[in-house]
């Protein structure tokens, strides 16, 4: 094992000889006269261990070395005390209480000096490599947390980049499939991931760690004459592995670190891609369950909406109705309480007695008492609310009923207000109206019904949501369906919104 030392002694024989041996056992050697010179040596420099008399001009070498030893910076740096003069158990005693290594009494052996100068320099490398994988698990411990936290494929991914970058330190890469076997990268230094393609080549079902040529992963600029070290984990036999990809001289023997962080960015990949795929059966099924095509409706225009929960694996309970019965439009909109497949299901089940109720001829007050009977009786531990309207097209005459609700919005000439039908909601045993709203639609106003999605907030009042629809929908587009995505865009949040939204558009021509 060699290394630099600095040898400091004023007495320039014993300094030539402590040199002539030390060089001649292979250290790169450097010198120094006073403690003083010593010190002014020390910071950034390649020095691993001093060799430090006791007797010096300026300072006592004892002082010399607990300086050194209380410097944060290089604090860790050995020392072997030397001395013809020192040389009692007290002056040993003191040197080592002190910080020194070791203390070497004057006539000293060659072999002496350099056996225990190795000795010293074997301790402090193993300390050192102790020292730095307990920092590297200490940052993976870090990684692993936000990699976990991550709650898209994206943001894993960069998670994972920026924890190998903390880890290694110079340029990583992290490269993975998404559900459609397209591969993205994130290294780490720059922001977001971008395509890449994955290595055509078949991986085993577990982890391995190997040596590339940097040329093969030219998605970053590696350091000239670098090799990578290549940590490949797959979990199953149908998933594309995921990559950590770092510079080969970063790497502790056995490569523990980056085999481990291989592991947990595989697990968090496969977790992430079971809930996406999770959470794309859920829309799909939600979706299925609601309507899917508007109907034609002479001298009305219709538009609806609907956006699930982006963070959401279950589905929700929002629901819409549009039908023509009779030659009168139904229009209804609501809300069952909770997120699950058992909401979506009372959901599905609530608009079915909604349509059924209101074809055998009801008003909508009465279809609510009807579904509201239902409910308590086969959904007796569940709740919705609900708004519901007929409107005669010709007339414009409308007749609503409200369970619970949020008021709808009624745009006019230029101005609007809020209806309010009142109601409580579905599935408690209350007093309900016995009368409908009715007004006239005039030619030109438009309906606007909503879920609670669209304007509520965990850290806001429900009338700051409100006054935000009112102020937003303050202007009608020609086009209601652009109309109802303005909606959605400016107050749900652009698709990131924590609840689902559906918003219903009925204008009258």
């Amino acid at each position: 094992m060699k290394g630099t030392v600095l040898v400091v002694d004023d007495s320039a024989t014993k300094r030539y000889l402590l040199v002539s041996w030390l060089t001649r056992a292979g250290f790169t050697v450097r010198q120094a006269e006073t403690g003083t010179e010593a010190l002014r040596m020390l910071p950034d420099s390649d020095i691993e261990l001093v060799v430090l008399d006791v007797k010096l001009p300026d300072m006592s070498g004892f002082d010399v070395c607990e300086t050194i030893k209380t410097d944060p910076a290089y604090g860790s740096l050995p020392v072997i005390h030397v001395s013809a003069h020192a040389v009692d158990v007290v002056d040993r005693t003191q040197g080592l209480n002190r910080g020194a290594d070791a203390y070497l009494v004057e006539p000293i052996e060659p072999d002496e000096l350099i056996a225990t100068a190795h000795a010293v320099l074997r301790y402090y490398s193993a300390r050192q490599r102790a020292e730095s994988l307990a920092a590297r698990m200490v940052r993976l411990a870090e990684a692993t947390l936000a990699i976990n936290t991550a709650t898209t494929l994206s943001g894993l991914i960069e998670a994972a980049a920026a924890g190998a970058h903390e880890i290694f330190g110079g340029p990583v890469v992290v490269l993975t499939g998404t559900a459609d076997g397209e591969g993205i990268a994130a290294t780490g230094t720059h922001p977001g991931v971008r395509p890449w393609s994955l290595p055509d080549e078949k991986v085993a079902v577990g982890s391995v760690v190997r040596t590339d040529d940097a040329a093969d992963w030219n998605i970053v600029d590696w350091p000239e004459g670098e090799s990578v070290a290549v940590a490949a984990a797959r979990l199953r036999p149908d998933r594309p592995p995921v990559y950590v990809v770092v510079t080969g001289s970063s790497q502790n023997p056995g490569f523990p670190v980056l085999r481990q962080l291989s592991q947990t960015v595989a697990a968090a990949v496969e977790a992430q891609r079971s809930y996406d795929e999770e959470h794309r059966i859920a829309v799909t099924l939600q979706r299925s369950l609601l309507q899917s095509h508007l109907p034609a409706v002479p001298g009305i225009e219709l538009a609806m909406r609907y956006e699930p929960a982006a963070a959401q694996t279950e589905v929700g309970g929002d629901f819409y109705e549009l039908t023509m019965l009779d030659g009168r439009l139904l229009v209804a909109i609501g809300d069952v309480a909770g997120h699950s497949l058992h909401a979506a299901t009372v959901m599905a089940e609530v608009r079915h007695a909604v349509r059924a109720y209101a074809v055998e001829g009801h008003p909508p007050g009465t279809v609510l008492k009807l579904v509201n009977n239902f409910m308590r009786t086969v959904l007796p531990a569940d709740s919705a609310t609900i708004c519901l309207f007929t409107l005669e097209p010709e007339s414009g005459r409308v007749r609503m009923a409200s369970a619970g609700h949020l008021p709808p919005l009624l745009h006019t000439a230029g101005e609007q207000r809020f209806l309010q039908p009142h109601g409580p909601l579905l599935g408690i045993n209350g007093p309900r109206p016995d009368d409908d709203l009715e007004f006239v639609l005039p030619r030109g106003g438009t309906l606007v019904l909503y879920t609670d999605g669209l304007v509520e907030r965990r850290d806001a009042d429900i009338d700051v949501g409100l006054a935000a629809l009112a102020s937003t929908a303050a202007t009608v587009e020609s086009n209601l369906d652009a109309f109802c995505r303005r909606l959605m865009v400016e107050l749900g949040g652009a698709g990131q919104q924590a609840d689902d939204i559906a918003v219903v558009a009925v204008r009258r021509r």
